[in-house]
């Protein structure tokens, strides 16, 4: 089966489920049904079994199931339970990754969405993506800034005096 752009004039999704219903009830095959009303079989085979399943009501279309959407009040719910940090919710580090995120959305509110569609709510409501600083916990900085000045310069390797030199390392400078 090729596939090739559908012809201008084409029904639209619920015309031709409706359409097909009448068709259905004369009898016709689904590939005259698919050929007439320009969809592949496939819909005309789904449209078939959803009309005899639940009738002319299991054809119609359901509409777009747009996308899920938290209100004003889960939003700030979120808001609170992401300041609380990922290890009041069960992860061993504090980074919230974008995942993470999206599985919160899902436990509290048990609506699904996508980790883009996650990051789009985030930033919708003003939350920005943070390069965590790559710092460990048990740092000392007034440690680090000692070593810095008392052990650093005496490991430092000093550079070579200027002076002579060849362009050839296996040859010494000939004199």
């Amino acid at each position: 089966m090729s596939w090739s752009p559908r012809p201008q004039g084409r029904l639209r999704p619920r015309a031709s489920s409706c359409c097909a219903v009448g068709r259905f009830e004369s009898g016709a095959k689904n590939r005259e049904i698919a050929a007439a009303l320009r969809v592949s079989e496939r819909s005309v085979e789904r449209w078939r079994r959803q009309w005899r399943e639940r009738g002319e009501e299991g054809v119609r279309s359901k509409g777009s199931p747009g996308r899920p959407r938290l209100s004003a009040d889960q939003i700030a719910r979120l808001e609170r339970e992401l300041e609380r940090g990922p290890l009041a919710h069960g992860w061993a580090d504090q980074r919230w990754t974008l995942a993470r995120v999206k599985t919160l959305i899902g436990r509290l509110f048990h609506v699904g969405y996508t980790v883009e569609g996650t990051w789009r709510l985030l930033k919708r409501h003003g939350w920005s993506w943070q390069q965590p600083a790559r710092r460990a916990i048990e740092r000392d900085d007034g440690a680090v800034e000692l070593w810095k000045k008392e052990v650093w310069p005496q490991v430092k390797v000093r550079r070579r005096p200027a002076g002579p030199g060849s362009s050839v390392r296996t040859r010494p400078v000939s004199c």
